[in-house]
Order: structure tokens, then sequence, then C-alpha cells
């Protein structure tokens, strides 16, 4: 390896090496990208003053975090999604009540739009972005939040018969299974299951465990929801967007659980409506919950938050979907009076009432 200082140092690993080289912003391949220097997420999170007008491009989480950020911080945002919605990869109601609050608080938020054209003449002047409907916006920055891009080009993947750039397919140890004698690991979002900061950690304690068993001649447990398998990454994935209102889901959507086969039941309850908890949380509390339960196996293939305050109500949801705690032993789980817990009371509830009808 190169040092900051261009000396070479060379390595020997003994049992493994692990990538965890993580990912850089993907920007479109958008005429002018160059020319208009766009902020990524980055550059968000690291600015020290407000633009007057900013154009965040995309619709998912860092998009609608960020237009969430900025429109608090005084910035006039425009959104502009490619896609109907807002939050793709989450039940569509989230999307559907982060947009209306983003658009309530001053937020543009345009959908089913694309950027055609960037310029920037003068590189501290305004961008103009050319839209694919024949419009035009002018700005004094526009934010890329299109998607990632892993940062493996340069680690030297094509002295091991790897190409440069490209994601680390893995097995669920993390282990990269093109690779001869099965020595080497990605962990993270250079393996891109699920590019989230929390389950980097969590494929980073099952690949260290898979690594020290191998190590020592032990025998791994790799049956799903062994010690040595990264099951979660495939069942129980929990992610959080800190916009207003939050937006929190694990597991799978109704959609992608009737995708994988399963026979599902869907249920919704109104969070302001049902829950007292939440109308001590906060006047006017609006808010949905889901669960995803598989009608055959009576246990929650995926549950979804959106509301003020819900970002702490996902873990409980992550135990029932990873633990596949049956709806008959989550009855037994009593939720406190009176707090935004007792979702979970109106949830089953919500449920049984159903299954009467």
């Amino acid at each position: 390896m190169t040092t900051p200082d261009d000396d070479t140092t060379t390595l020997t690993a003994r049992h493994a090496v692990v990538i965890c080289t993580g990912t850089r912003a993907a920007l479109p391949d958008v005429p002018g990208i160059v020319e208009a220097r766009p902020w990524t997420n980055r550059h968000a999170t690291e600015a020290d003053s407000v633009p007057g007008r900013l154009a965040v491009i995309g619709g998912g989480g860092v998009g609608a975090e960020m237009a969430t950020a900025w429109q608090g911080l005084g910035a006039s945002v425009t959104m502009l999604v490619r896609t109907s919605g807002l939050l793709p990869r989450m039940e569509s109601f989230a999307g559907e009540y982060v947009a209306r609050s983003l658009t309530d608080a001053g937020v543009d938020v345009r959908t089913g739009v694309s950027v055609a054209r960037l310029r920037r003449p003068d590189p501290d002047g305004p961008v103009w972005l050319e839209l694919d409907d024949g419009s035009e916006l002018e700005v004094d920055e526009v934010l890329c939040a299109t998607g990632r891009a892993p940062l493996t080009d340069d680690i030297g993947l094509e002295t091991v018969g790897l190409t440069p750039g490209d994601w680390l397919e893995v097995d669920d140890t993390c282990r990269v299974g093109a690779v001869d004698d099965g020595w080497l690991y990605a962990c993270g979002d250079a393996n891109h299951r699920a590019l989230l900061t929390h389950e980097g950690k969590y494929q980073a304690r099952i690949a260290g465990d898979a690594i020290g068993a191998r190590a020592a001649g032990k025998p791994l447990d790799t049956a799903p929801w062994g010690a040595h398998a990264t099951t979660a990454d495939h069942h129980a994935v929990p992610q959080v967007f800190f916009t207003d209102p939050e937006a929190a889901a694990v597991g799978l959507t109704a959609e992608q659980a009737r995708q994988a086969g399963h026979r599902v039941r869907v249920i919704d309850v109104e969070i302001g409506d049902a829950v007292e908890g939440a109308k001590l949380h906060a006047d006017g509390y609006t808010g949905r919950a889901r669960m995803v339960v598989d009608a055959d196996q009576q246990h929650l293939l995926g549950v979804t938050f959106v509301g003020p305050g819900v970002a702490e109500l996902l873990h409980s949801a992550t135990v029932a979907v990873a633990g596949r705690v049956p709806i008959s032993r989550l009855w037994h789980a009593v939720p406190c009076f009176p707090t935004i817990s007792e979702i979970w009371l109106r949830l089953l509830e919500a449920y049984r009432d159903a299954a009467g009808d």
C-alpha cells in the first residue's frame, strides 16, 4: 500500500483480507455535470453556508433527508425526482407522507421529471438545469442524490482476477467467492448487500467470527440465522430516514413479500387516530404503521412506520421480524401506557378483527 508520504508498505495477512472501502456518490451521466460542480451528500453535510436556492436531484433517502435539512436551514429547495414518488424502496405511503410534509414546508417536489442538461458558465455563478419536460430551473447549488458506486477502483482487484470498480459478490460469511483459496472478504457497502452503516457493522461481526473459526479449524454454523451467516441481509434489514416525519422500516414490503412467494396479510393503522401516546407526543400527530404478516407461518415479514419519533419504534419491529416471533406471542409483549409503542397493540387488534370478517 502507498502511504500519504508516497512510501510503499507491504503487509502480509496470515488468514484473510477484508475489503471495507465503502462507496462514493454516483453522479448521473448528464451533459454539463462536470461544469456544474454539484454537491454530493458529503458536500451537503460539510457546507458552511446556506444557498438561497437548492435543487436536489433524487428522491431516495439521501435526497429526502437533505431536502428536509436544507429547507429547515432556510434554503428554497426544489426536488427533482425521476420516479413517481419519494422513498421508492419503502411502502409507497411512507414516501407520500414525507412528500406531503415537504410540500407543506415549502419544498417544490416534482416527480416524474429528469434532468437533461446542466450549465454553470460562471464557476461562482448560478446553475441552470434543463429538464426533460422542456422547462428550466435556476439555482445557486445542485445536490445529486442519485445512488452510490463502490470504492474499489484502485485497490488492486486486478491482481487477483477481479475487475476494478466492481461490487464484490460475497456469500453469507462475507467471503468473496471469485477468489481462489477463500482468503478475501468484503463487508459493508462494497459488497452491495445493504448500503447502511449498521449493516456493515453487522457483517463485520459475522465475518470476523467466521475468519476466526476458519483460522482455528473450527466448524462454521452457516445455516440461516446461524452464528456465521448474515441472514439479516436477506430478511431483516432495518433502515430509518430522518425526514420530517421520520420513515422507518424493516424486512419486506407487501409487494416484495408477494413477489417472494409469500401469502400475506397487510394491516395498516393510522397512528395519530389510534394511539393515545401519539396525541401526547405531538399535537395533530399524523402517521401510519403497517405490518406484513406471513399468513401461513403467522409471523411478521416486514413492518413500516412513518410519523414523528418512529425511529425509536423500529428496533422492536426488527426483533419481531428477525426472531420470527409468532403473532400469538406478540400479544404477550405488553406496550406501556401511554406511549407510542401501543401502536403494536392497535396493529394486533386490527389483525384479529380483520381475521373475523
